[in-house]
């Protein structure tokens, strides 16, 4: 049976600076996640640490701090059925040259890390990013209209 979950996605300087928030955020919609929070926010470098702590011992981490301070991110946090594996369905393959054809990454970008997108990897980090990211009271419950038909599982 799917479960409702949260995740939390963050659109990248390049996302921002190639005029493609509207194109990414728009196939989230059309895939039916329920977008409850959406805000710009300037990362700092103390957020950036703490964000990509597993990342923090690689030639590449300065380079990668100074490239998402460069402008705002988009942030975003969506609700759908199985949220999280949804959206990296979505969003695709961390290098784009290896996602698959229809995903975010491999239609719109190149390389990483100008890969646009930053996606949460499993419900446990979702929650843990959308805390680092969003007060709660960022975050809104409302009715989608689809939500009233969902039908069970198997039709």
């Amino acid at each position: 049976m799917p479960q409702t979950q949260r995740t939390l996605v963050l659109l990248k300087p390049d996302a921002l600076q190639r005029d493609l928030l509207g194109e990414i955020v728009s196939r989230f919609e059309r895939k039916g996640m329920k977008i409850i929070g959406m805000k710009f926010i300037r990362l700092t470098s103390q957020m950036l640490d703490e964000h990509y702590a597993h990342l923090s011992d690689k030639p590449f981490f300065a380079a990668l701090k100074e490239f998402m301070m460069q402008t705002p991110v988009a942030g975003l946090v969506l609700e759908g059925y199985d949220a999280v594996s949804e959206v990296r369905k979505l969003v695709g393959s961390t290098n784009p040259r290896e996602a698959d054809a229809g995903t975010i990454r491999a239609d719109l970008s190149m390389n990483v890390p100008s890969n646009l997108i930053h996606a949460s990897d499993s419900p446990e980090s979702a929650q843990t990013e959308i805390k680092r990211f969003f007060n709660e009271d960022e975050l809104f419950a409302y009715e989608k209209i689809t939500d009233r038909y969902h039908v069970g599982e198997g039709i």
